[in-house]
């Protein structure tokens, strides 16, 4: 049994060994591919005005829980606990700064200490024309 496992060895090391010869002739090299050209850049698309947007946004996701009057009154502060805030109390208006708003549009409640269902928005982060516009919008709505 002995003298079989040593033979099977000596066959595997000589197979192996037959496998990396050095007279094995190189592979042929590959003709190159033509390479594409690349495809032209997008047209770049005006910048949106950032009113628009900042409207935009405040319907879509600010309304469903402050309402489109900012009372804290829309069709999603039911079910909330903590009540969303209302932008329109003047002495809270005052209590706060536009940094302080700009912290938690972007970052979300939790980031001052608030309500952890005031929602993040990440993606205004790179927009602050935006958030400058959100905060006016805010503004606005004070009695």
């Amino acid at each position: 049994m002995r003298a079989r496992s040593i033979g099977l060895f000596i066959g595997l090391i000589i197979g192996i060994s037959g496998c990396t010869s050095k007279d094995a002739a190189p592979a042929e090299p590959k003709a190159a591919e033509p390479v594409a050209a690349p495809a032209p850049a997008p047209a770049a698309e005006p910048a949106a005005d950032p009113v628009a947007t900042a409207k935009d946004i405040y319907t879509n996701r600010c309304t469903v829980c402050h309402g489109a009057t900012g009372k804290g009154d829309g069709d999603g502060s039911a079910a909330l606990d903590p009540k969303p805030r209302d932008f329109t109390e003047a002495e809270w208006q005052s209590s706060v700064t536009d940094e302080h708003l700009q912290k938690i549009i972007v970052y979300g409640g939790i980031a001052v200490g608030k309500a952890a269902t005031m929602p993040a928005n990440p993606d205004l982060d790179a927009k602050p024309e935006v958030v400058a516009e959100l905060i006016k919008l805010i503004r606005g709505l004070a009695k």
